[in-house]
């Protein structure tokens, strides 16, 4: 199957280079690399120059077309017309050896997967059980033969009656999934939901839709969206052997306001993307859980050293839920 390969990059020259880098060990390496670059500069295009990575095309976007949601549609427009699968990356991660080799066997063991997804190893916070432990369910989540320790948000949820109901990558009808990933079992496991630092999908898909114009900016739970609307067309799977690191590298990041306000109003999105019609139930689900997890934000202003990310955060995430009394996002008419 062929790959193309997007990377959307914006003033990230050696992140950008460390990932390139690994990408050399790969494998199975891409039948093309399309860099998106919405930089200020020019370091990004002269690091490309100076290395001459193979199969690298290059596309510097005015300053009009920046943003991770527009660079990924103008990457998806020049990708070659023979690709099968396009793959895309955060260019703040580093590949392990076997991981387009993964992806590819992945498409090729099921006909109705469309997307396939990677787990970022120095995230995964997964351990093995120990058969003479008990493990309080309020506080630890438990799944074949592991365990995850949960966050305080996860605890106080858990607490409140307000915990999802389904397993990692799935998306309950009140949205607010569990984030804690899959265990590195070598397994391939169905989700709902893939995460933009590391998602592939069949070319037949791109070409149906589009990432969508509401994220154009900094584009938070994008790839939530499309994820969800991809399902339409098949399967959405994360592979546990597509291994990678994901090193958030904080430039180019909006500030901790309006990501608190951005995690509000696009999450409702999200949410009603997935259920366009909640019941009750849902909606008192949804904003009882945003609700709480504004309050634990400022909560975290006692427990954390920065009182200043969690403080801003939180009161961003107060603004962006009374904003959603005056206005709502206007949700999309179609699938484009």
């Amino acid at each position: 199957m062929k790959i193309s390969l997007i990377i959307c990059t914006y003033m990230r020259v050696e992140s950008l280079l460390a990932l390139l880098q690994s990408i050399k060990l790969q494998d199975r390496y891409p039948d093309e690399i399309l860099i998106i670059d919405g930089s200020t500069n020019d370091t990004t295009e002269t690091m490309l120059k100076k290395n001459n990575f193979e199969k690298v095309k290059y596309t510097r976007v005015k300053n009009e077309d920046r943003g991770l949601t527009k660079q990924r549609n103008i990457g998806i427009s020049k990708v070659d017309s023979d690709a099968e699968i396009v793959c895309f990356l955060d260019d703040d991660t580093i590949l392990e050896p076997e991981y387009f080799k993964e992806i590819a066997k992945t498409f090729e063991s099921d006909e109705e997967i469309i997307g396939v997804g990677g787990v970022a190893v120095n995230e995964n916070k997964w351990k093995l059980q120990n058969k003479n432990q008990y493990y309080n369910k309020k506080k630890f989540y438990l799944f074949e033969g592991y365990f995850y320790k949960e966050g305080l948000r996860n605890v106080a949820r858990n607490f409140l009656g307000l915990a999802s109901n389904l397993g990692p990558g799935k998306m309950p009808f009140y949205s607010h999934g569990r984030t804690c990933g899959f265990p590195l079992t070598g397994k391939t496991y169905e989700v709902d939901l893939l995460i933009g630092m590391s998602m592939s999908f069949k070319i037949d898909v791109l070409n149906k839709i589009k990432f969508s114009k509401f994220f154009e900016g900094y584009g938070l739970y994008e790839d939530a969206d499309f994820s969800l609307r991809a399902l339409q067309f098949g399967k959405n799977v994360i592979n546990t052997s597509a291994k990678l690191y994901h090193y958030h590298d904080p430039s180019g990041r909006p500030n901790q306001y309006k990501y608190g306000k951005m995690v509000v109003r696009n999450g409702w999105y999200v949410w009603r993307i997935k259920n366009p019609n909640p019941k009750s139930i849902d909606r008192f689900k949804w904003n009882a859980i945003t609700i709480v997890l504004a309050l634990i934000r400022f909560v975290n202003v006692f427990t954390e050293n920065n009182k200043k990310a969690p403080l801003t955060e939180a009161i961003g995430r107060m603004v962006g839920y009374f904003s959603l009394i005056l206005t709502k996002p206007a949700l999309p008419t179609s699938d484009n």
